[in-house]
């Protein structure tokens, strides 16, 4: 089996590149002036080569061995709150309060940024949408919307759903408990159906190109669902393997269906450099889940932060993987 990989050093560069070719677990670098240019290396049964007809790179640094102690302590973890269930009441106010960008085509004016129940009544046309499941922060987070007005500019709507609708929600500080941990991503799995149920019921939303996307613990439930209403994933600062994090990945993407996964080569909580990761061989990202897949695109960033959404390299592979499988 042949498993393709791209890798970005610089989280700042969006099209000088190295990148690793990686077949049955052996790795060979392949250095590349553009991620355009057609390069190929030929060791025994590996090559590589950008061809029009191969648009979607898998990427990766981490499929070298690396070298841990995992024997040290982790620190103390903290949870607060009890509510780990959506009540009749928050399952509404989750998508009342979800954060919405409409593009101008919609609006036949400026893109529309707010709460889903503060939409504007009349919209014109229909549109891709991005349901976007957010990290253990919440909204709250700058870099969503900033993503999402991004998304808006290209012509793409996106919804993201409020998980703190309920009332005294749990939040916690890592590590705590995978049981405790398995509670909280049922409850964000349960916010799925009820976005494609509000998107189906909106004129607006070309319910043929929708995709589902999310980061840290809301990437989790994406790379889990196993719904058929999207088209394409997008999974940011995860990294599809059995860790502290959850009982095992459970990854459940379909074999034919396209994904995106971009995670910094240093990520503070899935990467090796997590020293209570509670994985001795880690690759950082989601390789391993990928072997097989024809359509995945994998991109690792050299030190960058756990909330990249908005990185230039980050922005560059999400823009090609949308304009391939949500054809704004």
């Amino acid at each position: 089996m042949r498993f393709r990989i791209h890798v970005v050093f610089d989280r700042d560069i969006t099209s000088a590149a190295k990148s690793v070719v990686v077949s049955h677990n052996v790795a060979t670098l392949v250095h590349m002036q553009s991620s355009r240019s057609p390069a190929t290396h030929s060791g025994g049964q590996m090559q590589f080569s950008t061809t029009r007809s191969n648009r979607f790179l898998a990427a990766t640094l981490l499929a070298f061995t690396t070298s841990v102690s995992w024997a040290q302590t982790a620190p103390a973890g903290e949870i607060k709150g009890t509510a780990t269930t959506h009540t009749a009441a928050s399952r509404t106010d989750v998508m009342a309060g979800a954060q919405v960008a409409l593009p101008a085509s919609l609006t036949q004016s400026t893109p529309f940024v707010g709460k889903w129940r503060d939409m504007p009544t009349t919209l014109s046309g229909r549109v891709p949408v991005v349901v976007f499941l957010h990290g253990s922060s919440g909204l709250g987070l700058k870099a969503i919307e900033e993503w999402q007005r991004w998304l808006a500019d290209m012509g793409i709507a996106s919804v993201a759903p409020d998980s703190f609708a309920v009332p005294d929600r749990v939040t916690y500080k890592s590590p705590i408990p995978k049981s405790n941990y398995e509670q909280i991503h049922a409850l964000r799995a349960s916010e799925i159906p009820l976005a494609v149920a509000a998107l189906k019921s909106a004129p607006w939303a070309d319910s043929s190109r929708m995709a589902l996307a999310g980061t840290s613990e809301g990437a989790t439930s994406v790379a889990r669902y196993t719904g058929n209403e999207f088209v394409a994933r997008m999974m940011y600062a995860w990294s599809c393997e059995d860790n502290y994090f959850v009982e095992s990945h459970r990854t459940a993407i379909p074999a034919d269906q396209a994904f995106l996964n971009v995670i910094s080569l240093v990520d503070p909580f899935f990467s090796s450099t997590n020293t209570w990761l509670g994985n001795d061989k880690p690759r950082g990202h989601c390789g391993d889940a990928a072997r097989g897949y024809k359509k995945a695109t994998i991109v690792l960033l050299g030190d960058a932060p756990h909330t990249l959404l908005n990185l230039p390299a980050t922005r560059a592979a999400t823009a090609e993987f949308v304009r391939q499988t949500l054809k704004p």
